[in-house]
């Protein structure tokens, strides 16, 4: 094709189970997909093990509407300028919309407000998240989460590992605007002569804004709804007793309620259909999860000795993070169900035994 920018003219369909995956291909860096009339695929790579976010540009009369931004990178800004270099001519950028507070869909917010002079569009919870991070506010850094995995067992060597590790939140976030414009669960934003409906979930972070336009039968769902893996939901330290797996789950039925020929955009892997089929797998996911830590906790156990329950592979300090934060996860949902209780021993350590 002439314009690399262009749809994929008739995308193949790929079955893997009950989904079904539209486009045979996902975009080239700094190159777009049309996945929808007026929608736009684009990819921005990630340093980690999951190593690709999914962006979205949608035209907004004679310019642009961005949904989420990428991580704070000399390599993601370079990718954007490649689009811009194609977008600009056919209008402006409008304004950024911005799903959640996660270095890789929050860290360019300051960088593309200021240069085009736009508002960011956000939720209040996800918004103020983001700044107590990059403050690193008690409940909010790398301590505090130290803290809590050591109160469920981690051992010393690696929660002083953790402790060392600083801010790093702020290595993914540039400087954000100093302010927002606020969605709400229910707003319908209009962009192009379509309604865009705020479908808010929780569990992944506070208020994870989605979005949902009937007319095109899409959602953008960002991270509350992955196609090939199950989003991280994990405890923080400002929460210790929540209970975001329940959050989760609930969120994902409330997606689950949408038509069935829903076109579901992601933030990481393919675009696809299924959307009822991937929260029944969801569910069978934890469900599976807590069952494998319920048959743990035949003997009182701390969260960072079921671990290698649920995860069989080695973790680097990166992923122990997110790992622990799980672990609490689930075994709060295990207590907060009544399956099991949790105990605090002489050594001020939580242990979690079956009832």
């Amino acid at each position: 094709m002439n314009d690399p920018h262009a749809a994929l003219a008739q995308p193949a369909v790929v079955a893997a189970g009950p989904l079904q995956f539209p486009f045979a291909d996902v975009p080239a860096p700094g190159i777009t997909v049309e996945v929808a009339p007026g929608v736009f695929w684009l990819r921005m790579p990630l340093p980690f093990a999951l190593n690709h976010i999914n962006l979205w540009m949608l035209r907004d009369e004679a310019g642009w509407t961005l949904v989420d931004c990428g991580r704070n990178s000399a390599a993601t800004r370079e990718l954007w300028e490649k689009v811009f270099a194609w977008a600009l001519p056919q209008g402006p950028v409008r304004r950024l919309i911005v799903t959640h507070y996660h270095p890789d869909h929050f860290g360019l917010a300051g960088w593309l407000t200021h240069r085009f002079g736009i508002e960011l569009w956000m939720s209040e919870a996800e918004y103020l998240t983001a700044r107590a991070f990059l403050q690193g506010l008690p409940g909010y850094c790398t301590p505090s989460a130290a803290d809590l995995f050591a109160s469920h067992g981690l051992d010393s060597a690696q929660v002083e590992h953790q402790r060392a590790r600083g801010n790093t939140y702020s290595l993914g976030v540039g400087e954000p605007p100093g302010g927002f414009r606020r969605v709400l669960n229910g707003d319908k934003i209009g962009i192009d002569g379509r309604s865009w409906q705020v479908i808010v979930g929780y569990g992944h972070a506070p208020e994870h804004a989605a979005l949902y336009c009937a007319e095109l039968g899409v959602l953008i769902s960002g991270d509350m709804v992955l196609p090939k893996i199950s989003t991280n939901i994990s405890v923080w330290a400002a929460e210790p007793n929540g209970d975001p797996l329940r959050l989760f789950l609930d969120s994902v039925d409330r997606y689950a309620r949408l038509p069935a020929a829903t076109r579901v955009l992601p933030s990481h892997g393919p675009v696809f259909h299924g959307l009822q089929q991937r929260a029944r797998q969801l569910h069978e996911h934890h469900e599976q999860r807590l069952q494998a830590l319920l048959d743990a906790c035949v003997r009182p156990v701390t969260a960072a000795e079921v671990l290698t329950v649920l995860f069989q592979r080695e973790l680097d300090s990166h992923q122990m993070l997110f790992a622990m934060g799980e672990a609490i996860a689930h075994l709060n949902h295990l207590m907060y169900r009544g399956a099991v209780i949790r105990e605090t021993g002489p050594d001020g350590i939580f242990r979690f035994a079956a009832r």
